[in-house]
């Protein structure tokens, strides 16, 4: 693990391979070794990054909403991977990444969204409950069955990542900081649809079929909206990069070689 000091605090991230740079950015609540399994099918001449979010794993406490973590990112990039990088994001990961290719094209080679928020229509249901998870004893007291639901669990990295999420809200910084990312879902600015044609960059949607937080419908609007984009549906709930690390590494690998032009090298 190394970590970097940012205007929103220390943050760890931990690095793969040399190269061009990939750059990894989780769920809320989770961890960055949950693209572990991914990371080890890619190439050794790509430079993997994972980070952990503020309140998360050893990375110091700061705001956590979706804005301010984009600035959090925006800035590691620029200094880490000043010349651009494929990002690669899940759920609250996915939203940061897509508003960055947005913000910052020039910085976003290649854009994989994995269940990422903004792409959904709003319903009260779904504010409701946004609204309970704003709290953070309501995050420590429903987690172990929300995380559960929604992570479908099948395989080990599976298991590993819901206890690292559930482990996360057993923190005082971790449910603080999981609190004010459900928070930032019931604002405005977190629908991403008015922005997404902007999109540039070469994206591939990754989609859990059985998804209940993000249902497809939301990945289908989002495919609809960003240029050119690839959706592959594959048979999980909402982190498919733990459920079936193999094919997720597929494709990434795939948008790799499209971002770096260096598809003849990847085997």
């Amino acid at each position: 693990m190394d970590t970097i000091v940012t205007s929103a605090g220390e943050i760890a991230y931990d690095v793969q391979g040399a190269g061009p740079t990939v750059v990894l950015l989780p769920s809320g609540g989770h961890r960055r070794r949950d693209y572990d399994e991914v990371r080890g099918l890619l190439p050794e001449r790509f430079r993997s990054i994972s980070i952990d979010w503020p309140g998360h794993g050893e990375s110091a406490a700061s705001a956590s909403n979706e804005l301010n973590l984009t600035d959090l990112v925006e800035e590691i990039l620029n200094r880490m991977a000043p010349d651009g990088a494929v990002l690669v994001g899940n759920s609250i990961g996915g939203n940061v990444a897509t508003r960055l290719a947005v913000r910052r094209p020039n910085l976003v080679r290649g854009l994989m969204i994995i269940d990422g928020g903004g792409f959904e229509a709003a319903q009260l249901s779904s504010r409701v409950f946004c609204t309970m998870m704003s709290r953070p004893w309501f995050v420590r007291l429903i987690y172990p069955g929300f995380s559960w639901w929604y992570m479908r669990s099948r395989t080990s990295a599976d298991r590993r990542a819901r206890a690292d999420a559930i482990a996360t809200t057993r923190t005082a910084a971790g449910r603080k900081a999981v609190a004010q990312m459900w928070h930032s879902f019931t604002l405005p600015g977190h629908d991403l649809r008015d922005q997404a044609r902007q999109i540039a960059a070469p994206t591939v949607l990754i989609w859990g079929e059985q998804d209940p937080v993000l249902p497809l419908a939301a990945a289908r609007t989002a495919h609809e909206l960003i240029p050119e984009s690839k959706l592959v549906v594959i048979d999980s709930g909402h982190s498919p990069h733990t459920s079936n690390p193999e094919a997720v590494a597929e494709q990434l690998n795939l948008l790799l070689a499209t971002a770096f032009d260096a598809e003849s090298e990847i085997n």
